[in-house]
C-alpha cells in the first residue's frame, strides 16, 4: 500500500486514469471495448508500481522481460492513441463549425477505426525505425582560426545507448562496427550507456572496448548510469580502457596542437554536483566539454569551453514528445546550437529508452568534425 501512495505512482495513476477516461469516452462502444482499451493503460501503470518504486530486478525472469516489453510498447501506443483521438475531436469540431456536413459525417463514422488502426500502424512504424539501428550523422563545427593540426579532427559521439531491456550485445556490436569505420581521432561516450547493473549488462556493453583501443576514449555519467550503479560502471569503463571524467579535464595532443577534454558528472550523481573550471588548466588550442545533460551548457560556456557534446533529450524520441521536449530543453534540444561563444551539439541518442520506438527522430551515431575557418 505504501508503494501505491508514492508521489510518482500517484502522478502516473492520475495521468493514466484521465487519459483512459478520455479515450474510452470517445472511442469505446461496449463493455469489451472498454476492457480492451484499458489493457495498455494498465500495462503502463504496472511499470512504476512494480519496478521503478520497488526493488525488483527488471530482468530477473522471462516473465519480467515480457512484461517490461509489453509495458514499454503500451507506453508508446498510449501516446499515439491520445494524439490521434485528440486530432479526431479537433476534426469533428472544425467540420461541425463550418459547412462541411459530409466531412463531419465521414470523420464521425470512420474516425474511430481510423484512430485505432492509425495508432497501431504508427507504433509498428516507430518500432521498425528504432530497431533498424542508428544512422551516421555527420556534423561540421566551424572554428575560426583553428590550429591547422586540428582541422578535420574527427570526434565519434555515442550517447544514450541504453543497453538493457531493449538493447543488447548485437545492437552494440553494430554500433561499434559502424563507429570504427569512421576512423575517429577521439571517442566521446556522453552518458546513459546502460539501464542496469554491471553484473548483468557487462557482457552486452563489452564491444565498446574496441572503440577505446587508441587510448582517446572518454566517458561521462548520465542519469541512468547513476541509477544503475555509478561507481561500478565508472570502474567498468576504466577497465576497458576508457577515461572517466568526473568534473575533470585532460589533455590530448594531435601533432603540434593541444586539445583539452573535460567532463562533468550528471546532476543525478549523488557524490558531487556538476562543476568544472579551467583554472590552472594548461593552454589548449581547443576545449571540448562532455556533459550528458545539455542544461549544463551555461556552466561550460562560463568556464571557457569551445564545444559541448551532450545527449539526454533523445530529441523527444517519438511524437508527441518531440514537441514537449522543446518546452524543457530549448534552445539545446537536438543538433547544433550556441551557448554564448560555445558551440553545443546535442545527440538524438544512439539507442532508445523505454519504448523501442522512434517517430520523427532517428537513433544516431554522430561524427563531429572540427573545420577551420578564417578568423
Amino acid at each position: 500500500m505504501n508503494r501505491l501512495l508514492q508521489p510518482l505512482v500517484l502522478t502516473v495513476t492520475a495521468f493514466l486514469a484521465a487519459g483512459y477516461a478520455y479515450v474510452a469516452a470517445r472511442l469505446a462502444s461496449g463493455p469489451w471495448a472498454y476492457v480492451a482499451l484499458a489493457v495498455p493503460f494498465v500495462l503502463v501503470w504496472v511499470l512504476p508500481v512494480l519496478y521503478w518504486t520497488g526493488e525488483r530486478d527488471s530482468d530477473e525472469s522471462r516473465f519480467d522481460q515480457v512484461l517490461h516489453q509489453a509495458s514499454y510498447l503500451s507506453m508508446a501506443w498510449v501516446s499515439f492513441i491520445l494524439a490521434f483521438t485528440l486530432a479526431r475531436d479537433i476534426a469533428l469540431f472544425v467540420t461541425s463549425a463550418l459547412p462541411f456536413a459530409a466531412a463531419h459525417t465521414l470523420v464521425r463514422e470512420a474516425g474511430i477505426p481510423a484512430v485505432l488502426i492509425g495508432s497501431l500502424l504508427t507504433l509498428g512504424l516507430g518500432a521498425l525505425t528504432a530497431l533498424r539501428g542508428p544512422r551516421v550523422r555527420q556534423v561540421e563545427v566551424p572554428v575560426p582560426g583553428l590550429h591547422p593540426d586540428l582541422d578535420g579532427l574527427r570526434i565519434l559521439q555515442i550517447s544514450d545507448l541504453h543497453v538493457g531491456p531493449n538493447i543488447r550485445r548485437a545492437y552494440v556490436e553494430r554500433v561499434v562496427a559502424r563507429g570504427r569505420r569512421l576512423a575517429p581521432d577521439l571517442v566521446a561516450f556522453t552518458g546513459d550507456m546502460v539501464d542496469g547493473p554491471v553484473e548483468r549488462l557487462g557482457p552486452d556493453i563489452a564491444p565498446l572496448a574496441r572503440l577505446a583501443e587508441n587510448g582517446n576514449a572518454f566517458f561521462v555519467l548520465g542519469n541512468h548510469d547513476c541509477y544503475s550503479g555509478a561507481h561500478a560502471w565508472n570502474a567498468y569503463f576504466r577497465g576497458i580502457g576508457v577515461s572517466v571524467l568526473l568534473n575533470e579535464h585532460t589533455v590530448v595532443r594531435k601533432g603540434a596542437a593541444t586539445l583539452l577534454v573535460g567532463g562533468v558528472v550528471d546532476p543525478a550523481y549523488r557524490e558531487r554536483r556538476p562543476e568544472i573550471s579551467l583554472g590552472g588548466a594548461p593552454e589548449a588550442d581547443f576545449r571540448i566539454l562532455l556533459a550528458h545533460n545539455p542544461k549544463l551548457a551555461p556552466l561550460g560556456a562560463h568556464a571557457g569551453f569551445d564545444l559541448q557534446l551532450s545527449g539526454h533529450t533523445h530529441a523527444g524520441q517519438f511524437f508527441p514528445w518531440t514537441l514537449a521536449v522543446r518546452l524543457v530543453h530549448a534552445p539545446h534540444v537536438a543538433g547544433l546550437s550556441r551557448e554564448g561563444k560555445m558551440w553545443v551539439y546535442v545527440s538524438a541518442g544512439t539507442g532508445t529508452w523505454g519504448p523501442p520506438v522512434r517517430l520523427g527522430t532517428s537513433p544516431e551515431i554522430t561524427l563531429v568534425r572540427l573545420v577551420r575557418t578564417p578568423g
